[in-house]
């Protein structure tokens, strides 16, 4: 239920309170953000006391604190739980802390080093939980998740029992700044698309302690998802259903295609494959690196078995964009299986050596390479047929 202050009831006495970003176009350095993102924090006022899960990013500090205002003084907070350390999430505890002078941080055990670290909080005003540990509020009562690694050491999710509302900060999260609040109202698709796409470039790397974390969530049984940024799930099984195939690493029958071409040599043989693929009846992702946002890249890693690199080199190396892109599969330990390499070079090659190297230290076995002095002739055509061939028996 909206409320007009510009807070939403998600359930009887808890409130989300948190701030919309709606003119952030970047995350991280590198998180392209289209639509924006929010910070989502919650307000869980029981019969005797109050706590807050979650705050703000640094520059709302007092957005969060008027929100606040509207249902309660802040100043009677008595717990600010500390689901994850990272500023966007965490920053304004600090003012939280400064209004309610009596108020406690809740956090796990390296969270408490954390905040010591980077908000310098008294370790006195701390109290450690872990999945043994409730605190009653009156009538509505908090335990906790250890939920290591999603996305840093010291994650925790909170679960609000008799409303059965998990609180899990950064996990199944998306990067919306949107007029609606919840999945179901924006369009439970759409907002799977957003997710996916925060998937690749958050989770993807933690995998397995995702895969523990869904199976925790599972036996909760929770009615709300409300994360820390984007859509608050009322209907829970879409993105528990997704989670449980990223995290397990489900792979779909397809094939992603990154290319950079200079001259058009490496852009006729990422074509002919692209062709000799869809002819196989296997769908193609294909992106030209300079013109696509990467997190569009990142997003499709999440389910791809196969990644095609087309590269010309460039002074004895590969194009810096399509190093770029491969150190991008690297870096988010992508559960790619299986990689292939076209190349063009005028006068020296080296593009697949550097390419080799970026990818070295991974599982991914590389199925083949088209490599061509100048223009390709039809020898390498038929070489990129070859490829597609068994490109298309490793998909089965």
């Amino acid at each position: 239920m909206a409320i007009p202050d510009g807070t939403i009831a998600i359930a009887p006495n808890v409130f989300w309170v948190g701030v919309k970003h709606h003119n952030r176009r970047l995350f991280d350095g590198l998180i392209p953000l289209p639509h924006g993102t929010s910070y989502n924090a919650y307000l869980i006022m029981g019969k005797d006391k109050t706590a807050l899960v979650d705050t703000v990013n640094p520059g709302f500090e007092q957005e969060l604190l008027d929100k606040i205002s509207n249902h309660v003084d802040p100043a009677r907070i008595d717990y600010v739980i500390m689901n994850h350390a990272e500023p966007d999430h965490a920053h304004a505890l600090i003012d939280v802390l400064k209004v309610a002078k009596n108020a406690k941080l809740v956090t796990s055990a390296k969270g408490k080093d954390a905040a010591g670290m980077y908000f310098d909080v008294d370790p006195d005003r701390i109290i450690v939980v872990d999945e043994s540990s409730k605190i009653d509020l009156g009538g509505k009562t908090l335990s906790f998740v250890d939920a290591p690694w999603l996305h840093w050491p010291e994650t925790i999710f909170t679960y609000l029992e008799e409303d059965k509302i998990l609180f899990p900060c950064d996990f199944f999260g998306s990067h919306l700044a949107i007029g609606e609040f919840y999945a179901d109202e924006y369009g439970e698709e759409l907002t799977l698309d957003m997710a996916k796409l925060y998937f690749a470039e958050i989770m993807m790397p933690f995998r397995k302690p995702g895969q523990n974390a869904v199976e925790k969530v599972k036996k909760l049984n929770p009615s709300i998802i409300a994360p820390s940024h984007g859509m608050i799930w009322r209907n829970p099984k879409p993105i528990l259903d997704a989670y449980t195939k990223w995290t397990g690493e489900k792979m779909e029958k397809k094939v992603l295609m990154v290319y950079v071409s200079m001259w058009g040599s490496t852009e006729k043989m990422v074509l002919a494959m692209r062709d000799a693929l869809v002819k196989k009846g296997i769908p193609v992702q294909l992106h030209d690196i300079p013109n696509t946002e990467i997190g569009h890249i990142a997003k499709e890693l999440v389910d791809t078995p196969v990644v095609i690199v087309g590269a010309p080199t460039v002074l004895g190396g590969a194009h810096p964009v399509a190093a770029y892109a491969t150190m991008l599969v690297k870096a988010l330990r992508a559960p790619t299986k299986y990689a292939a390499v076209l190349t063009s070079f005028g006068w020296s090659g080296g593009a697949v050596k550097q390419l080799s190297e970026i990818l070295a230290g991974t599982k991914i076995e590389v199925l083949g390479v088209v490599e061509v002095k100048g223009p390709p002739k039809q020898a390498e055509f038929d070489k990129v047929a070859e490829l597609a061939d068994k490109i298309a028996q490793k998909l089965g």
